[in-house]
């Protein structure tokens, strides 16, 4: 099959990987070429992996007849103008995290893509790797039986001390909940269905914060988003979850992520990341043991769910990091601010079904049809 050939809209710090990864691992997936408002990115990224061409701007590359796909990596608070002017110029559209700062541009950019008859999926494609879908198998199976609960926790104090421009996740679009969620709220969707309802509380513990990291070291940002905010989810197969995302808490470890059951527990890698570890805790035992992982794509495998969506326009299946997947997610973060606004439970108005599990790869690279 004829590759699918895809534009950058960005050349930031995320690129990188997505770039090492279509170029060197996933092998249905091309290169069209890249820009960047600061041009000298682009020029750099062409020759560092020997691109075809830098486009002057999006523009160019909404044009480029080559292009199949537009990968935005852009910053959140201009995801959906990337996205919506792609859509417009007829081209699909895979973008990072989140799809859009609101449920309305998440449903306008998903009526537009309806109308045009076009793919719109996102990051994250993390639970795509092999910690995940281990774990999606562990529980289909029963190995906890029929699950009763869940529960996650991202906790960190922030991104000014190591981050080389921090401010974007203090404005609009930032925070701990549209920033990391989405890997939580991904997994958790992926392993448990949808969610029906939700409630939630927040707040914005500092109004300021200094970057003490470099090159900015010693700039004060205003905080302009909350950065404590923890909810309940009500899953429509019964299950009740928790999500707490903070960027205000001191602690040992960023990230936990259980799934309860009637049958023992099983704790999860951080979905932030394709592997990880996997515990299982069971009566039988009555102690923590690890599982093997069954699946492929352990390392950082940014562009997997890139390259499963180009596979699913060549081949006709449902792609798993693709509409439903991304809207259903964007539905439930902002649904945790509309909630945390009104003091009240609010219902999830997307429909969902979880993606169909990964396959085995028969070659690396190659993604199942």
């Amino acid at each position: 099959m004829k590759p699918i050939k895809v534009a950058f809209v960005g050349v930031g710090t995320i690129s990188k990987t997505y770039l090492d990864n279509i170029t060197k691992v996933f092998k249905e997936v091309e290169i069209a070429g890249v820009c960047d408002l600061i041009q000298q990115r682009a020029q750099d990224a062409k020759e560092k992996y020997n691109l075809p061409r830098v486009y002057a701007d999006m523009y160019e590359a909404f044009k480029d007849p080559e292009v199949d796909i537009i990968l935005n990596l852009t910053r959140p608070y201009q995801h959906y103008e990337v996205s919506r002017l792609a859509l417009e110029h007829g081209k699909h559209v895979f973008t990072e995290k989140p799809l859009g700062i609101t449920m309305e541009e998440g449903d306008a950019l998903v009526k537009l893509a309806k109308e045009r008859g076009l793919q719109i999926g996102g990051a994250p494609d993390t639970f795509l790797g092999a910690g995940l879908q281990s774990c999606r198998k562990y529980i289909d199976a029963g190995l906890i039986g029929q699950v009763v609960g869940a529960a996650a926790f991202m906790i960190c104090r922030g991104h000014e001390t190591w981050h080389p421009d921090p401010d974007f996740y203090y404005q609009k679009g930032g925070g701990p909940m549209l920033d990391m969620g989405p890997y939580y709220m991904s997994a958790l969707t992926s392993l448990l269905g949808r969610v029906d309802r939700l409630v939630a509380h927040s707040k914005r513990t500092f109004d300021k914060r200094m970057i003490t990291s470099q090159p900015f070291a010693g700039t004060v940002m205003d905080v302009n988003v909350d950065t404590y905010t923890t909810g309940i989810m009500q899953f429509d197969l019964g299950a009740i979850g928790t999500l707490f995302t903070t960027f205000d808490a001191y602690y040992h470890t960023q990230a936990r992520l259980e799934v309860y059951g009637t049958e023992g527990t099983l704790i999860l890698p951080d979905p932030n990341f394709f592997g990880g570890p996997i515990q299982v805790w069971r009566p039988e035992t009555r102690k923590y043991d690890e599982l093997p992982l069954l699946f492929d794509y352990v390392g950082d495998m940014r562009a997997l769910g890139l390259a499963d969506m180009a596979k699913s326009m060549q081949t006709g299946r449902a792609a798993r990091c693709g509409m439903q997947q991304v809207y259903h997610v964007i539905d439930i973060l902002t649904g945790f601010e509309r909630s945390a606004a009104s003091g009240g439970w609010v219902d999830m108005k997307t429909p969902y079904e979880r993606p169909a599990p990964m396959k085995k790869a028969e070659l690396l690279g190659i993604l199942d049809p």
